[in-house]
């Protein structure tokens, strides 16, 4: 496991924090566009996700990639998640990923 570039996982309202940075989030496809996709992210915020999509997208896909603003990432990877997915548990992961417990997370 490569560790030397990890990945933060945020939702949309701390997308904002780590601009610049590499993320991981799960955005819920809503509309897929040329070079990309338009999405919302676990606590309901517009994500625009830029670049290389796989060739059918499932209803929620992890997203990694560098964030380029406070709304967009630029995807490095896009995983196809299925079509149900605990959104509300993402969230809370998130949370404690970026609060008291971050020590935790890589």
């Amino acid at each position: 496991m490569d560790t030397s570039n990890p990945a933060v996982l945020v939702n949309g309202d701390l997308l904002r924090s780590y601009v610049g940075r590499r993320v991981r989030t799960v955005v819920q496809v809503v509309r897929p566009e040329a070079g990309g996709l338009t999405g919302r992210s676990t606590d309901e915020k517009q994500i625009v996700v830029k670049g290389q999509m796989p060739a059918s997208l499932t209803t929620f896909v992890e997203v990694i990639g560098v964030a380029d603003s406070a709304q967009s990432i630029h995807a490095e990877i896009v995983t196809n998640f299925g079509d149900t997915f605990d959104t509300s548990n993402f969230n809370q992961l998130c949370q404690l990923a970026n609060g008291d417990f971050r020590h935790l997370f890589i």
